[in-house]
């Protein structure tokens, strides 16, 4: 295989924190295309550490350093595993497009801001490869949410998709712990945060059963949806709320769970069903067409009893997983974040107003060079 700079690597670690993606991908003439992947675990320090930042929102200045200049070596470690086992040498990357990992997300007011953790200064002396970073910040100065920014690059695959949709919409949702859709009808692109994906079954699943997330929904099929609670959830105003939106742990999480009085008298499984529900409703609400092609992705698509929820709700839809049309669901978003570090290199926008409410397209990210 002749490598080429053409070759860019994504990193993304979600609000899931169930580790780190890498993805290499080869963009030509704008088409992007996986060459190869990893998915590895954060350790379990590091984990437990991210963790209490995002749940209690609390730290001191030293845990900012210290945890930021960890997940450097992490994210490093894992790209220089997966360039030694693709025969790659770092000079044959153009440039890593790493998201960082979100603690904080407030896009509104007048300090609206996004943090993402990651020490590029460190993921670049130890990949020797450029790094480009801190996306959200440029879209939220410009009056935008800071996200969702994948919307972009899942229009951008809409070219290598073989479909035929006339008519019909074309609707990416990724599911990760926050929920995201991505409409990309050919003549405008909308997206937005639909609320909580993968996040509350999650870590209503370690608390009561110890385990990291309901396989394949097993504990919430135990159960029967409250309609009370569902009901009352469904009251949030975050999900009546106009686009542009966004959302994130910070905002759905089991403090947000534990204030709903009807939880009190129900069983752990009941509880699970009642949030994938949840997630399903809130997800396929926002789509009035009457068909489509629901294309999933992100670790939500790998729950059969979601995917079996939401296709009861559009039950004209087609749903598919994006792994059917040769895009991985497991390395999307990874697989954008290289995207958009090619954007950047090459001074291209990748943000979409439309999307994120911002007042024009940018150029985001900053670039640190490796030395």
């Amino acid at each position: 295989m002749n490598h080429t700079p053409s070759l860019y690597i994504g990193i993304m670690s979600g609000t899931s924190l169930d580790g780190i993606d890498i993805a290499i991908v080869e963009i030509i003439e704008n088409q992007t295309r996986l060459v190869a992947s990893l998915e590895t675990p954060f350790t379990a320090k590091l984990k437990q550490q991210l963790h209490s930042l995002i749940t209690l929102k609390k730290c001191n200045l030293a845990d900012i350093g210290v945890i930021s200049h960890q997940l450097a070596i992490e994210y490093a470690d894992a790209v220089n595993a997966l360039l030694e086992k693709e025969h790659l040498k770092s000079s044959e990357i153009k440039a890593i497009g790493v998201h960082g990992q979100t603690v904080f997300h407030n896009p509104i007011g007048d300090h609206a801001h996004s943090l993402q953790l990651v020490n590029a200064s460190v993921l670049a002396t130890k990949t020797s490869i450029d790094c480009v970073h801190n996306f959200r910040e440029m879209d939220i100065a410009l009056g935008g949410q800071g996200a969702p920014l994948v919307p972009l690059f899942h229009q951008s695959l809409r070219s290598q998709l073989p479909l035929n949709l006339p008519e019909q919409a074309l609707v990416f949702a990724n599911i990760g712990g926050i929920a995201n859709l991505s409409l990309c009808d050919e003549n405008e692109l909308l997206g937005f945060d639909s609320g909580p994906g993968n996040t509350l079954i999650d870590s209503f699943t370690k608390k009561i059963f110890d385990k990291e997330f309901d396989l394949n929904g097993a504990f919430a099929r135990k159960g029967k949806i409250n309609q009370a609670l569902l009901k009352t959830m469904l009251n949030d105003p975050y999900f009546s709320a106009e686009i542009p939106k966004s959302t994130g742990r910070e905002y759905f999480n089991l403090a947000w769970l534990n204030s709903f009085n009807e939880l009190t008298n129900l069983s752990p499984y009941d509880t699970l069903a009642t949030l994938t529900e949840l997630t399903a409703i809130t997800l396929t609400q926002p789509l009035t067409a009457k068909r489509g092609l629901l294309i999933l992705c992100g670790g939500g698509a790998k729950n059969s009893l979601l995917v079996e929820r939401i296709q009861y709700h559009l039950s004209n839809w087609r749903i598919a997983t994006s792994d059917e049309f040769g895009i991985s669901a497991d390395f999307m978003e990874a697989m954008a974040f290289a995207w958009m570090a090619y954007r950047t290199i090459n001074k291209l926008p990748s943000n979409a107003p439309s999307v994120t409410g911002a007042k024009q397209a940018a150029v985001l990210g900053q670039i640190t060079f490796a030395p």
